[in-house]
């Protein structure tokens, strides 16, 4: 259907995918931004990719993505038309790989034994058998794997090898999740399995995510009229259907605790964005673990989920979030006033901050892993304060030494 110059843009969520979205729209398509709209549940932008906090309060980061120049040429195309907020005249793709060649990455400690050694993470551990096991999944089509788990596919050896250690931290799997999903994932950076122990790839970004990218492209949004609308959860949309198809006529949400509706008329656009990896997330301090919620509160799967009983051919949701406990991860982010501990990763590590990959503890009972950011990572951060993320894929475990 061809879409008038009057058509009104609807963004469901405005996470990295609609910011994108919005951009490409005025850039390569004409549309007014004054017509797109981007309802957002959160008072903020950017999903996943947040940062915020302060020194005296702390900073927090829940995660980070794994930016390398080959899979994300689309967003970096994007970016390279997105102006930097502190750099006037050059792009945030160009502050990137500024910043890259001057802090060129290159892990040399990714993989820790449990005698504090650093393994050497060049050989990927295969034997014949996970060779081909390894082929055989890529070369399997995915309705031939149907709902298989990744350890239906691979033998006890294969998760053993220091490529499945190093490529599991890299991108969170667990034996148990999609063996579709890791076929996908495998494709898709397949030109990472030489360099995956360096991690050499990957495009850091000046600042974390949300201040390197986020803030700049809302305010080039922003500027072309584009309007966000927080604090709003749109929690279904109502079809029409007809022998061409479904058609969306009304988006439902809630503001404030009050029930508010969207009219669409029959040639506007709505876009969504559904299902989140960080739905539902909270936020623990020193003295207390972050709370784990059950229930569906976050508008990401319940949106997904109402859609879905009435389109039978939006998928099956609950497939990714139905099991609570075979999907949640914990991160945390440590804010310190003392270099002490950063001084003692470099001198073990052989990386200065900002150059290093993640740090796998290989035998750890969580497999935690570390990485140090270059400072500051936050916009605002003031010399002599320093920060460092990490996570857990086995969070139910009681650690190591706690």
């Amino acid at each position: 259907m061809t879409r008038s110059p009057s058509s009104t843009v609807y963004l469901v969520g405005a996470g990295i995918a609609s910011l994108s979205a919005a951009a490409l729209l005025i850039r390569d398509a004409g549309v007014d931004g004054r017509r797109i709209h981007v309802l957002e549940e959160t008072a903020l932008p950017g999903g996943a990719l947040d940062g915020k906090g302060d020194a005296q309060s702390g900073y927090v980061t829940r995660g980070g993505r794994m930016l390398t120049e080959e899979t994300y040429v689309c967003l970096w195309d994007v970016l390279h038309a997105i102006p930097s907020l502190d750099r006037p005249g050059v792009s945030v793709k160009d502050d990137c790989w500024a910043f890259n060649a001057e802090h060129v990455p290159h892990a040399r400690a990714r993989l820790i034994d449990r005698e504090h050694r650093i393994l050497d993470a060049r050989h990927l551990g295969f034997d014949i058998q996970d060779r081909v096991e390894l082929m055989r999944l890529l070369a399997t089509s995915e309705k031939a794997l149907g709902t298989k788990r990744i350890e239906e596919v691979f033998s006890g050896h294969f998760f053993q090898t220091n490529f499945w250690t190093m490529w599991r931290t890299t991108f969170a799997f667990q034996n148990w999740h999609s063996a579709i999903e890791l076929k996908r994932y495998m494709l898709r950076f397949l030109q990472e399995f030489p360099r995956i122990h360096t991690l050499g790839g990957v495009r850091r970004t000046r600042y974390n995510q949300y201040d390197t990218i986020v803030r700049p492209m809302r305010r080039w949004l922003e500027r072309q009229g584009v309007s966000f609308v927080h604090e709003t959860k749109v929690i279904d949309a109502q079809f029409a259907s007809n022998a061409g198809g479904h058609r969306v006529t009304r988006l439902d949400a809630l503001r404030d605790g009050q029930a508010l509706a969207y009219a669409i008329a029959d040639d506007d656009v709505v876009l969504f964005t559904v299902g989140s990896m960080t739905a539902d997330a909270t936020q623990g301090g020193d003295g207390w673990p972050a709370p784990l919620v059950r229930d569906k509160r976050d508008g990401a799967w319940t949106l997904w989920e109402n859609m879905a009983r009435k389109l039978p051919g939006l998928g099956r949701p609950n497939t990714f979030c139905g099991n609570v406990d075979e999907t949640k991860w914990l991160s945390f982010t440590l804010t310190m006033r003392s270099p002490l501990l950063l001084e003692r990763i470099e001198a073990f590590s052989g990386n200065e901050p900002g150059t290093g990959g993640l740090m796998t503890f290989k035998d750890s009972s969580w497999l935690m892993s570390i990485v140090v950011p270059h400072a500051p990572h936050f916009a605002g951060q003031p010399d002599g304060v320093h920060t460092l993320w990490g996570y857990g894929l086995f969070v139910d475990q009681p650690g190591d030494y706690v």
